[in-house]
């Protein structure tokens, strides 16, 4: 693996044109923004980059973008998961050529429940696919949008299996006894990111690797200097930081990152979201626009 993917990472928005198709430029500029504001790394076609409302054509465009950019100087994670094995290991298969550091696997979300077996044997075929490359097989547990959540057992199996290649979780399930439970059992040789900035200042308690956040993409210099910090936070810094993820995440969240970076940019463009999405009501905006004042 080139680089060690840790730290404060922003799972990045994709913006788009008229015409639904990816906006390269607007992209490029708001990844550069979030680096350049403290983030260690970024988080490419995941929920908050609307990934599974889009083509593969489309996502490989954006990998290759991406990959071919003066981002690759920071650690990049992609988002390659798919309910269709073939569609799976076709982007996974494509992170690894492209030199990705990491791709990012939810499960097959359509059919649930299934059990254990069938979930190894899904991972298993897709980092068959890719066992002559070195690119870390991180696992997505997001079981609000997916039904699905990854056991200790099967956690146990994927890493006996391919230690080389499972490297670690993003936990988006807000269950912190789930991510901590997670950190306890495999932190020695797995590396688990809550999805969320707000548990960064227990990440030395708990062993968190850090954080993969939608949220990010407007606190990246609080949430880096919280990390920078977390052998020991400053106070006023933890309360600041867990206020504003609680306002983001008290609207619809995509709509809620494209909507702070539409005002941080002044681009009207961040705005679009690829249906069924939709952008924030009258109330919500007022919300976002009342916490963009503190950004």
């Amino acid at each position: 693996m080139d680089k060690k993917v840790s730290g404060v990472l922003a799972a990045v928005p994709t913006p788009f044109d008229t015409d639904f198709n990816p906006d390269f430029d607007l992209f490029m500029e708001h990844c550069e923004w979030a680096l350049a504001s403290g983030c260690d790394g970024l988080n490419v076609l995941g929920t908050t980059g609307e990934a599974n409302s889009q083509s593969n054509r489309a996502r490989a465009a954006i990998m290759r973008a991406a990959a071919r950019s003066s981002l690759r100087q920071y650690p990049l994670m992609v988002g390659t998961g798919t309910p269709a094995l073939a569609d799976t290991i076709e982007l996974t298969a494509l992170a690894a050529e492209l030199g990705f550091d990491a791709a990012l696997l939810l499960p097959p979300y359509y059919y649930k429940p299934v059990p254990d077996d069938g979930l190894f044997n899904y991972f298993a075929a897709v980092i068959d696919a890719v066992a002559d490359t070195d690119i870390g097989i991180y696992l997505y547990n997001f079981p609000q949008l997916t039904g699905l959540s990854f056991s200790t057992d099967l956690v146990t199996r994927l890493i006996d299996a391919y230690p080389s290649h499972m490297r670690g979780m993003k936990d988006s399930s807000g269950n912190l006894d789930y991510t901590q439970q997670m950190a306890a059992s495999f932190g020695a040789v797995f590396d688990v990111f809550p999805g969320s900035e707000a548990p960064l200042p227990d990440a030395v308690k708990h062993g968190y690797a850090g954080c993969i956040s939608a949220s990010v993409n407007a606190t990246a210099a609080l949430a880096a200097r919280v990390w920078q910090q977390r052998a020991a936070p400053v106070a006023e810094d933890v309360v600041e930081l867990r206020e504003l993820r609680s306002i983001i995440q008290s609207v619809p969240m995509v709509a809620a990152v494209k909507t702070l970076v539409a005002r941080r940019t002044g681009n009207a463009a961040w705005h679009r979201l690829l249906p069924p999405l939709t952008p924030l009501d009258e109330t919500q905006q007022k919300k976002i626009a009342s916490l963009a004042e503190r950004l």
